[in-house]
């Protein structure tokens, strides 16, 4: 039987059954829609993982030579950790947070905003006994590294907000394709049975209808066959059948002979 599965409880009408298939057209728009944003987040998604991976690989060699220079500060010029302490009053680098949107998603991104008075008046007089060239390398190198580890923290960030927001989307794609769309298709054949149903009752009961009546006409036929046969008079004819095609009005003229002048 048509109709079977999980449906609506909707009554079988012409106007539910059009009710229905508005909200089946609707549910696989939204269907499309929720598919082709699903898609775009996906694709952004492994962009921001192999962005990831590069940067996570670029951040390990640039802390490796990081390290080396910093060793390398720390033998020409000595224990320099007092001196940055000292002239350090305000950062040089600064991180700016800013939105991008996605397909409707908002990921944050940070950038790096330098301030280049600041930085320049921070070192000025480091290393300027001895390892001035080491200390300028070793600051050169760690800035690096932090503008590395701020990019990777942006991406880090998009990806796990990419990564709860494609799910999420996932599920309601599945909910949609799954539960929603044959729920609706299930209603909307259900509908069209019964309906179809109830056409044949119609049609069954008129077909009864008309057969009752003609047993009815046929019995009085009778009665009256059988009062005019005892009454001994001429038995009446019977009603015209609503098939047979109508007599014509001139029919009476149209036997007179013509009229020869």
């Amino acid at each position: 039987m048509s109709g079977q599965g999980p449906r609506l409880n909707v009554f079988p009408t012409r106007m539910a059954s059009t009710n229905m298939k508005i909200r089946l057209k609707g549910a696989q728009t939204g269907h499309s829609l929720l598919k082709r944003k699903s898609e775009a987040l996906t694709r952004r998604f492994r962009d921001i993982v192999k962005r990831i991976n590069e940067n996570k690989l670029k951040m390990g060699k640039v802390m490796q030579v990081a390290a080396f220079s910093y060793a390398e500060a720390g033998y020409a010029a000595g224990d320099i950790s007092y001196q940055v302490a000292q002239n350090v009053r305000a950062a040089s680098i600064k991180v700016k947070a800013t939105q991008e949107n996605v397909s409707g998603v908002q990921l944050p991104a940070f950038q790096i905003v330098a301030d280049a008075a600041a930085g320049a008046g921070a070192f000025s007089l480091t290393g300027l006994g001895r390892g001035g060239q080491q200390v300028q390398k070793c600051r050169d190198t760690y800035r690096k590294a932090v503008e590395i580890l701020i990019d990777l923290a942006s991406l880090q960030t998009a990806f796990v907000i990419l990564d709860d927001v494609i799910k999420a989307t996932n599920r309601r794609v599945n909910a949609i394709e799954h539960v929603i769309i044959p729920r609706y298709e299930n209603t909307i054949k259900y509908i069209n049975s019964e309906l179809d149903e109830m056409d044949r009752e119609d049609f069954f009961r008129l077909k009864k209808i008309q057969t009752k009546k003609k047993e009815r006409e046929a019995e009085r036929l009778l009665e009256e066959l059988a009062k005019a046969k005892a009454l001994g008079i001429a038995p009446p004819k019977p009603a015209a059948s609503s098939s047979e095609e109508p007599q014509s009005l001139l029919a009476e003229y149209e036997k007179d002979p013509d009229i020869m002048f």
